[in-house]
């Protein structure tokens, strides 16, 4: 949840590599200030897809070197995570005088970190920019893993483990999951192996690893063409389809028409350009949210729970 500010603060919003047209597009005339990929708006602040990391109230802080650095960074709080942004070296010097923050890879199933992290750059070789709160638990919002390099068939089980553990909540055991364009499987490998019953629907087949394993059924066919009523009840709606964003628009209208869904988690793939008209059409479907994760490329992860 958003953290509120006077309406005159200015709120930093971080954009993942790459994405930092995208960061501008969002906040429009709201942008005072660009350090790098940290964007500095007009507050309060609002939610950004893109944002890889929000900074909530970051300050300017004078420093006469790199012990006054560390020293006022330590007064705020304890934990810090550096943005490097210029004067690399004199940043990597400041940092070390910091309390260690662990970046270890999470294994899957632990919680998020519940320590408040900070955020901290230099913008000159004199000046930080430094902000004690911010949106993510992970330092520049970067969620590593332990991964399994065995059982998946593809790295996309990576997108749900991380969200799984931004949110906090994931499927129950025993709950039906419907994973459209569920081909080769890594969405459903990961749902399965949360003990819950898996319908994965694509014209082309699953790996054979996870085909096979209990309570996963395959249904061969597009994800376009499922009736939503001849399904049931659903408690969860996955798709990473490959598909244009108004394609799956009308895709999720028509499941949320039928009424049968209780969450929905979707990934809004751009083909070419980012088509943000589209974006703001998933935004305004009431109760829903979107994000950039780590583990997205040129997509965004549409959800409704």
């Amino acid at each position: 949840m958003l953290r509120t500010a006077p309406s005159d603060a200015r709120v930093g919003y971080l954009a993942p590599e790459d994405y930092l047209a995208e960061v501008r597009e969002e906040l429009g005339d709201l942008v005072v200030d660009i350090h790098g990929r940290l964007v500095l708006a007009r507050g309060p602040a609002k939610p950004v897809a893109w944002a890889a990391n929000v900074w909530f109230d970051p300050m300017r802080i004078p420093i006469v070197s790199i012990g006054d650095a560390a020293k006022k960074l330590r007064a705020i709080q304890r934990n810090w995570a550096l943005y490097s942004l210029a004067s690399h070296r004199r940043a990597a010097l400041i940092a070390q005088n910091l309390p260690k923050v662990s970046a270890k890879p999470l294994v899957f199933g632990a919680g998020a970190p519940k320590a408040p992290l900070g955020s901290w750059t230099l913008i000159e070789a004199a000046t930080m920019l430094a902000s004690p709160h911010c949106s993510s638990a992970f330092p520049n919002g970067e969620v590593q893993f332990v991964e399994d390099r065995a059982a998946p068939p593809s790295r996309a089980y990576l997108k749900l483990w991380e969200l799984f553990t931004i949110l906090g909540a994931r499927p129950e055991p025993g709950e039906l999951c419907v994973d459209l364009g569920a081909s080769p499987g890594g969405w459903t490998w990961v749902l399965q192996q949360l003990g819950a019953r898996v319908l994965s629907v694509d014209k082309a087949a699953l790996d054979d690893r996870v085909a096979g394993l209990p309570g996963v059924e395959y249904r061969r066919g597009s994800a376009f063409s499922l009736d939503p009523r001849a399904v049931g009840s659903v408690d969860w709606l996955f798709s990473d389809v490959v598909c244009y964003p108004r394609r799956l628009l009308a895709l999720v209208q028509r499941w949320i028409a039928a009424g049968n869904v209780r969450r929905f988690v979707c990934t809004v793939k751009f083909q070419g350009a980012t088509d943000f008209e589209t974006v703001r059409q998933f935004a305004a479907i009431p109760g829903s949210r979107l994000l950039h994760l780590h583990h997205n490329k040129h997509e965004l992860t549409w959800l409704r729970l």
